[in-house]
């Protein structure tokens, strides 16, 4: 039986040493969205999602195994890479629930990774200082937002759960990609930076729409933006390498 909770290749690395896929597809939309492609998925069938099969027995099966004597304490399992914990079709089943309950119980952290917003609070009664509720943010102007992700929760809706998040006393964290309009992201970090920890910052793939955006002008300006306000970065490799030498950041 193949284990559901993995180590991550490539770029999914830079997010999260361990991860865990509770749905096949994702219901938000988003027309940036690589999963299909990484899934060998079909985009409309992807759009269709549900849950994996036997998920939460799968789940209960690996969490042991990871978090054994053997393996490094404090392991953190994020939820999701290929999938949303906190799409609309999560309201109905209470997976992420269950799986959260599950990732505790074998002494793990959890880290969400979500556009669901206020979707993610029913579960925060389970989240403990030491997990991460994360968001991804790309746009503000929602109009703008409902256009390149149509199911997700409006950008205002998921700041205001990181604000939440925060003062509940739990670590926070925003992925700042795909990088759509670089004056967005730099609004997003004005907005945000008294209550999110770390921020990760990326490029655009897989769309056309990437030709469009000065890389190294972008990299510049918002490392230097978060050395001003003096936030924690990091940035992809992705955008790393559009920087000049003399640039050094954190």
């Amino acid at each position: 039986m193949n284990q559901v909770i993995y180590e991550p290749s490539g770029r999914a690395l830079e997010y999260s040493g361990l991860a865990c896929n509770l749905y096949n597809g994702c219901d938000h939309r988003c027309v940036y969205c690589y999963a299909p492609s990484a899934t060998r998925t079909a985009r409309e069938e992807f759009q269709h999602p549900a849950p994996r099969k036997d998920i939460l027995a799968r789940l209960a099966h690996d969490a042991p195994l990871i978090s054994s004597p053997m393996m490094p304490e404090g392991k953190s399992v994020l939820l999701s890479f290929t999938s949303d914990a906190y799409q609309h079709l999560d309201t109905k089943l209470g997976i992420t629930r269950e799986a959260i309950g599950i990732i505790h119980a074998a002494g793990m952290r959890v880290t969400v990774l979500t556009k669901g917003g206020h979707r993610a609070e029913r579960d925060f009664d389970l989240m403990g200082l030491e997990d991460t509720h994360a968001a991804s943010l790309t746009l503000l102007d929602q109009g703008a937002s409902l256009k390149w992700e149509p199911g997700a929760a409006v950008p205002q809706d998921r700041m205001r759960t990181l604000e939440k998040a925060h003062g509940l006393g739990m670590k926070t964290w925003v992925s700042l990609e795909p990088v759509i309009d670089p004056e967005a992201v730099y609004e997003i970090i004005a907005q945000t930076h008294t209550f999110v920890d770390l921020f990760k910052v990326g490029v655009l793939n897989y769309h056309e729409h990437a030709k469009t955006i000065d890389w190294a002008r972008f990299a510049i300006a918002v490392v230097e933006q978060l050395e001003r306000y003096g936030c924690n970065y990091y940035l992809k490799k992705d955008l790393r390498k559009w920087l000049p030498d003399e640039v050094v950041v954190a």
